[in-house]
């Protein structure tokens, strides 16, 4: 859990570096909590509108839902930047992902990668200097 809270603590920190793991567990704690609203929000019926369009219930999970993604936004994107870094890269490598198609799949597999041992122009090796542990 202190995993995915991690980037709410740097919320706007763009600089220094973040791991792998600080990134997917991040990453799946948003998923996993926008699973749950988007869940909540269809057994409600939230999103069952007739023919004049979504009653009241559906109006405010969608609010939620979208307040909920842009409140998150700023952390997502800075610790994309700081994946980079993790990889000797500047933080613009982020708009990569807005080229059309093949974006996303390059950035994926940049957020994939390891980042370099020791430390580089970001700052320290977040996994400490020597470790080798993949999975630590």
């Amino acid at each position: 859990m202190e995993w995915m809270l991690m980037p709410l603590k740097r919320y706007a920190d763009f600089s220094g570096r973040s791991r792998r793991k600080e990134y997917w567990m991040f990453i799946l704690g948003y998923v996993i909590a926008l699973g749950v609203l988007t869940a909540i929000g269809g057994v409600l019926g939230a999103f069952s509108g007739g023919a004049d369009g979504p009653d009241v219930v559906g109006l405010f999970f969608i609010g939620l839902i979208v307040i909920f993604v842009l409140g998150l936004f700023i952390p997502s994107l800075a610790v994309q930047v700081r994946r980079f870094h993790d990889q000797d890269k500047s933080g613009w490598f982020v708009l990569l992902g807005l080229v059309p198609y093949v974006g996303g799949l390059i950035v994926l597999v940049f957020m994939c990668l390891e980042g370099t041992n020791g430390p580089n122009r970001f700052g320290d090796d977040p996994k400490g200097v020597g470790n080798a542990d993949v999975f630590e």
